[in-house]
């Protein structure tokens, strides 16, 4: 059967659930490689007539961003052609009392976004040719090879620390394998890796 040349491209990882034949299950997600900036659409828009001045696109972005923050920062979701917005709220401590959080206990944890029908629908119809399969390195090898791992680790560490995010990206393996191996260089009597909280996220030095 010839190879497909045409479609969304995709890859395979395994998850840590297992399957009823005690394998893991698998998940599928978009061939990670494929990224474009806000810069990259914007000219997409201009070479294929989208009827946009040249900047256009940007500038609505950077507007929306400035509006929808101050509103969003008075507790609002904003609902708009591709989704909704809306802030995301935690606790800065552990609390079972409702009566005991205080003002200061709340913090901003990020923005929850749910996909409208108009957007999930609009990229349907660009999807006529389907799904293609990538060429996706086999994860568990990947794990095995140590200076794979080593390498990876040397890369993901050139800004000065590492993240879950980074080092997946480098050693080409999943968030959740990714973690794992991180996690794995903080323990022991003499860590690799030191772990500390940046925000929303965990970073990883060399001790």
């Amino acid at each position: 059967m010839p190879r497909k040349k045409s479609g969304m491209l995709f890859e395979v990882h395994p998850t840590p659930a297992k399957g009823k034949d005690g394998k893991n299950i698998v998940y599928v997600k978009p061939a990670c490689a494929r990224k474009l900036s806000l810069q990259a659409v914007e000219d997409f828009c201009n070479r294929n007539h989208y009827g946009l001045r040249d900047g256009e696109l940007t500038m609505v972005f950077n507007v929306f961003i400035d509006a929808a923050a101050e509103l969003m920062s008075m507790g609002y979701r904003i609902e708009t052609p591709i989704g909704s917005f809306a802030p995301k709220l935690a606790l800065k401590r552990e609390i079972t009392d409702p009566d005991k959080v205080k003002n200061d206990d709340v913090m901003l944890d990020g923005v929850d976004y749910q996909p409208g029908k108009r957007w999930q629908k609009a990229i349907g119809k660009w999807l006529y040719d389907g799904f293609r399969k990538a060429d996706t390195p086999n994860v568990q090898q990947l794990m095995s090879n140590q200076q794979h791992l080593e390498e990876a680790l040397e890369k993901s560490l050139q800004g000065g620390y590492a993240t879950v995010r980074s080092f997946a990206y480098y050693a080409q393996i999943t968030k959740y394998s990714a973690r794992k191996q991180l996690e794995a260089w903080t323990q022991g009597a003499n860590p690799k890796l030191l772990k500390t909280r940046m925000g929303q996220q965990f970073i990883y030095t060399m001790t």
